[in-house]
Order: structure tokens, then sequence, then C-alpha cells
């Protein structure tokens, strides 16, 4: 754990946004750790796997498309740089190829090794019906049925709304990313969206149970259910039966399209939110922008018995690629993610206090903030600010 003087100005800085929470860093961008880490006995969850080979861990990393080898690169060197007691088995998944062999390979190694940090795995919508997302056959064959994304104005950071704190839970493996889809006849095509019970139900739970856990009041339920009044009238449906086991934690509900116009003009109202698939995407890509865009928020993956940790709008960023300008905030902090669900709270303290205090305090931006700093020069700053708090670390 970084000493309380490396922490000191920070925390005096970001108090008024997240409540002193700076103490215990682990709850910033960590929202389901704690939960999970302290609730797996009673839930039997997603108990992270135990450390091998003389206390090290192995994570399997996918680079993906457009930034992501070069955001995961700079993690590596940063992993590397502080002492972090991590291996990575890279998995490539060539996004251009129809067959599955790389995804499935990918889907092999996190199967092994519990845990996984990717890119963003471009799917390439000119290629056969038949051709699924890989990001989509990953999330639905290892059931990673809820994603967490943990909203939060940054330090440093100019935008219109401040004080934005939203939990965005985003049921993950079924509605209208099914992949069921067919020609009828000649120019109808049908796309299946499949809403069912038991998943309804345990995405409920989750963000109910998260609610509480992390002190939270309210959660508002997203939906479409005036029109789509059996799927979604399900969702929301479920939603309500499991609200009623919450009487501490207050419930509404929102059509998806009133939600975005809500979140645009008054996001200061939302605490946490849950909603069946496409909604989730809609929501957490709004969400990002009023936070200051793409590159600041991390996200998960969870299911019963893996994680997969990536950036929360799983934008692939290829007109950037390569480019030395992208990011690294949004990869950097969901690695720390990452390690806290593998109980590196240390390492993830130090790593996501550098983030935070290049961010605030030196004011090296990226282009995408409003700043001339590389996505390098960040990098290297961020390794300086952990090198002066003394920790162990290698050379520069």
């Amino acid at each position: 754990m970084a000493s309380p003087s490396g922490v000191l100005s920070m925390s005096k800085l970001i108090k008024p946004l997240w409540g002193g929470r700076l103490r215990n860093t682990v709850n910033v961008f960590g929202a389901t750790l704690t939960s999970r880490r302290e609730k797996s006995s009673l839930t039997g969850e997603n108990i992270p796997p135990p450390a091998k080979y003389g206390g090290r861990h192995t994570v399997t990393l996918i680079p993906g498309d457009g930034i992501g080898p070069e955001l995961l690169n700079h993690v590596r060197e940063v992993f590397r740089f502080s002492c972090v007691p991590v291996d990575f088995e890279v998995v490539h998944v060539n996004s251009s190829l129809a067959t599955e062999d790389d995804i499935n390979n990918a889907i092999t190694a996190i199967r092994r090794n519990g845990v996984a940090l990717k890119g963003n795995i471009e799917t390439i919508h000119t290629m056969p019906p038949s051709v699924k997302s890989r990001n989509n056959l990953l999330r639905t064959t290892l059931d990673l049925y809820a994603n967490v994304m943990h909203c939060q104005s940054l330090p440093g950071v100019q935008t219109r709304h401040k004080n934005i704190d939203i939990m965005i839970i985003r049921e993950n493996t079924e509605g209208e990313y099914s992949s069921l889809e067919h020609e009828s006849v000649a120019g109808v095509v049908e796309s299946l969206k499949i809403i069912t019970r038991n998943n309804s139900l345990r995405i409920a739970d989750y963000a109910f149970r998260l609610a509480r856990e992390k002190g939270r009041r309210r959660v508002t339920a997203v939906h479409k259910a005036n029109i789509m009044k059996l799927g979604d009238g399900l969702f929301l449906q479920c939603c309500r039966e499991v609200a009623a086991g919450y009487p501490d934690i207050t419930f509404d509900s929102m059509i998806v399209d009133n939600t975005t116009m809500q979140l645009v003009s008054k996001p200061e109202q939302f605490d946490v939110m849950v909603m069946p698939n496409l909604y989730g995407n809609v929501v957490s890509n709004v969400c990002a922008g009023l936070v200051g865009g793409p590159g600041l928020v991390p996200g998960a993956n969870y299911g019963r018995n893996y994680a997969v940790f990536e950036t929360a709008t799983r934008n692939t960023g290829k007109s950037i690629a390569n480019r030395n300008i992208a990011n690294p905030t949004a990869m950097l902090l969901a690695s720390c993610m990452m390690l806290d669900h593998l109980k590196l709270h240390d390492h993830a303290s130090s790593i996501r206090n550098a983030v935070l205090t290049t961010m605030n305090e030196t004011r090296l931006h990226t282009v995408d903030i409003g700043g001339q700093g590389t996505t390098s020069e960040v990098v290297q700053s961020i390794m300086r600010f952990i090198q002066s708090k003394g920790q162990l670390t290698t050379e520069l």
C-alpha cells in the first residue's frame, strides 16, 4: 500500500467527489471487487484463482485490435516496472478469420487461468452472418453474465457535469446479442431478442446485492416494456420481484429513450442502473462521454468462475492505432481492477494513485481530453510517480 503521505494531496483534491474514498482505493473503479471478495463464501461466486509458482499469478492477455495491443503493452511495461507478480499468457485472436479456432484457444486459456485482460476484438459486419462476434462468443461461452462499469467524474478532467458517480450493471449474455437471425422470405429478416426469467433474476439480484454492499440507495431498471411488453416486460417484472427483497433500497424504472435524455441533462439523479444487453451498450457509451470519453473508464465482466477485464466501452480505436496518442487511463485502471480481483491490493492502489495523480496534478493529458501528451509520456509520468513513492521498482 502506498504510504499515507503518498496519497495525501490526492485525497484532499478528490474528497469532494469521492467522499474521501481514496483512502481505500479498492473502492475506486473496483465496484464489484470487494463484494465478490467478501461475499464469495456466501454466494459461491467468482473466487479468484490462487497464486502459484512462488506467489505469482498467470493471467490470459488478449491484445485484440486497434489500440488494444499498444495499450496492453504499456500495461505490461507498468507491471514489470512495478514488480507486479503477474505473468501473462498472450493469446492472439485474428478478427478477420471466419474460423473460431483463435477465440476457442483464448477461451481455453481463460478457463485455465481464471482471469483475463483484453483489448476489444473487432467485429467485421461485412463477414457472413455465420461469423459471430468474438467478444460475444467469449462472454456467452464463459457465462460472463454481469458487465460492470463504474462511471465517475475524474479529477483534472473538464466536463459539463460534475460529481457523476453511476454504476451500470448490464446483462451480458442474451437480449439482442443472442446472434439468432434468419431471413424468413426474401427481403424480410427476423432478429430474435431473447429474455429469460432466470437470467433476468440473476442480473437483477446482482445489481441489488452490489447496491447494498456499496451503500447505494437506489436501483433504476432501464427498459422498453411499453413496446416490448413480453420481453422487456419480463425483465422489468423480474427486477420488481428482486426489489421486494431489498426494502432498504429504493427501486424505480425508466424507459430507455428517456434514460438517455435524463443522463445528458441530469446525470446526478442516477445511482445504480441495471438493464438488458443492448441498452447497456448504449447507456455505457453515453455515461463514458459524460465523464470525458472512452479512454477514461474501465470495465469488467464477471461470471461464477471467471472474470475478464477491459475498457468499458469496448471500442477498438482503429483510427488512432499506432499513433502514440491513445489514452492509456481506461486500460490501466482496468488492470488495477484485475489486480484487486487477484487480491494484489497494494499494487493496484499504487498504480491507480499514480494514474490519478498524473491526470490531476501534473495535468499531463492525451489529445482526447484536451491535452498534447502522448501515450508514452503519460505512462512514463505514471511510472515516475510510482518510483517517487519508494515502491520497489525496476529501472526506468
